[in-house]
């Protein structure tokens, strides 16, 4: 078993900045291999964001995001991070984080490939 507790959503203006945090816990934490950010915007499906392993931090960004979200982790504080800059009003979403125990499964963008989720953070940004 992983828990995983989001932090760090919000509102804010267009152009602005939030830093969301996932700290992961748990008797499996310790079998993490990769740990993914994902997104559902009200009435749309969930998907992918960023992506990063825990060691050594190699990391995926989905097309959208690239160049304005930053994606790391901090292993002695067991806790993902997702830099989002530079936000824009469709950014709007509900975030959820996600942890990866399989690395032979390599499905990194895609919610098959995690095996256990957050609850979820509220990100609105407004125009």
């Amino acid at each position: 078993q992983v828990q995983l507790v989001e932090s760090g959503g919000g509102l804010v203006q267009a152009g602005g900045s939030l830093r969301l945090s996932c700290a992961a816990s748990g008797p499996a934490f310790s079998s993490i291999y990769a740990m993914g950010w994902f997104r559902q915007a009200l009435g749309q499906e969930r998907e992918f964001v960023s992506h990063i392993t825990w060691r050594p931090g190699v990391t995926y960004y989905a097309d959208s995001v690239k160049g304005r979200f930053t994606i790391s982790r901090d292993n002695a504080k067991n806790t993902v991070y997702l830099q989002m800059n530079s936000l824009k009003p469709e950014d709007t979403a509900v975030y959820y984080c996600a942890a990866d125990l399989f690395p032979t499964r390599n499905w990194p963008t895609r919610m098959e490939g995690y095996d256990y989720w957050g609850q979820g953070t509220q990100v609105t940004v407004s125009s």
